[in-house]
């Protein structure tokens, strides 16, 4: 028997609760290292977001007679919310943030493989301008020593917004504010020269939302999803290199710096943008099939994160940019769309035309 379903037909072994499983595998890490650096509250932030995903996706699946928790779609969209989500976190809010992922992005538009958008970012970005304040609230790691106490937008991203708008390094923004710096990146710091709140971006020693914090732990299930062909690797590496780029030319240019003056590794290891070009806009229903659609769609990824980062009011972009980019993917696909196997574009002659 033969099912027909909606695009993309693409034959690999690869099918859709083994992917899952796997982009589950890579994203533990990361989430582990936000409940140890975070505390038992972070956790509970998990719990409930994939919680009420999977009883969300379970009621659904019950009303439409269709038996859905075992593609495990929803546990990955579940995790990313809480991924996504501050540690301190009123535990409302993930709630309300996986239900209206599940019920409203997928399930209103057909389940899996429909959905124009993906539900874990949609998630996010309704919660966080609903709650925008208490979405803004960020704990201190562990190591840092500094309790349970919250600052509000207390992020390196903040940080290197200031410096946007000052014209001052973040390095000397963050120093002349105080922010603590773990043992090992001043280790680090001291051996390789690089900015020691860098250091602590890269290995996770920085305060943030869950998921987010470590960039090591994330370009490492990145890579794993990469190698076992769960994700392609244009995207992720488009995504980053033309942020990168733009904020290299463009970044310092608000701050009066003038053109090549902006900073590049901080920015990168800091909010949720290896977590975005690995585990989210890779997603297989919302991107792009052909490989000149996920070049330009990591672009446009990374242009609007930029875009939002340096000339917006908000210190992060990287949810927005691809909820954006997730519009215009069907338009994209549309005219990257490959040649027919054996057509032939036969320009019409004068005659015939006449």
């Amino acid at each position: 028997m033969i099912t027909v379903r909606t695009s993309p037909h693409v034959h690999d072994w690869v099918s859709t609760d083994k992917a899952m499983v796997m982009v589950t595998i890579a994203l533990l890490p990361s989430a582990l290292w936000g409940v140890v650096m975070f505390g038992f509250k972070a956790l509970l932030v998990l719990l409930v977001s994939i919680i009420s995903a999977l009883l969300t996706e379970w009621l659904l699946g019950k009303i439409n007679k269709e038996n859905t928790l075992t593609d495990y779609s929803a546990l990955v969209t579940g995790l990313l919310v809480g991924m996504n989500m501050p540690p301190e976190v009123p535990l409302f809010i993930p709630l309300i943030a996986s239900i209206f992922a599940i019920a409203i992005v997928k399930w209103t538009f057909g389940g899996l493989g429909c959905n124009w958008a993906n539900p874990a970012i949609a998630g996010r970005v309704f919660v966080f301008f609903s709650f925008s304040s208490l979405m803004s609230k960020f704990k201190n790691p562990w190591v840092w020593g500094s309790g349970a106490e919250l600052v509000a937008s207390a992020t390196p991203l903040t940080q290197v917004k200031m410096e946007i708008a000052s014209g001052l390094s973040s390095e000397v923004i963050m120093a002349e504010a105080g922010t603590p710096v773990s043992a090992v990146a001043s280790s680090i710091s001291s051996l390789t020269g690089l900015s020691p709140y860098t250091v602590d971006a890269f290995f996770g020693f920085t305060g943030g939302c869950i998921g987010e914090v470590s960039a090591l732990l994330l370009l490492a299930g990145g890579i794993f999803l990469i190698a076992k062909k769960v994700i392609s690797w244009r995207i992720p590496l488009s995504f980053i290199l033309s942020y990168a780029l733009l904020n290299w030319v463009f970044g310092g240019v608000r701050g009066g710096n003038g053109l090549f003056s902006g900073e590049i590794l901080l920015p990168l290891f800091s909010g949720g943008l290896m977590l975005g070009a690995f585990f989210m806009a890779t997603d297989w229903v919302t991107t792009p099939t052909t490989p000149k659609g996920e070049v330009i769609f990591a672009i446009g990824c990374g242009f609007f994160t930029f875009l939002i980062r340096c000339f917006g009011s908000l210190p992060e972009g990287v949810s927005l940019a691809i909820l954006l980019m997730n519009m215009v993917s069907p338009t994209i696909e549309r005219y990257c769309r490959p040649k027919k196997f054996g057509f032939v574009k036969v320009e019409k002659s004068k005659e015939a035309k006449a």
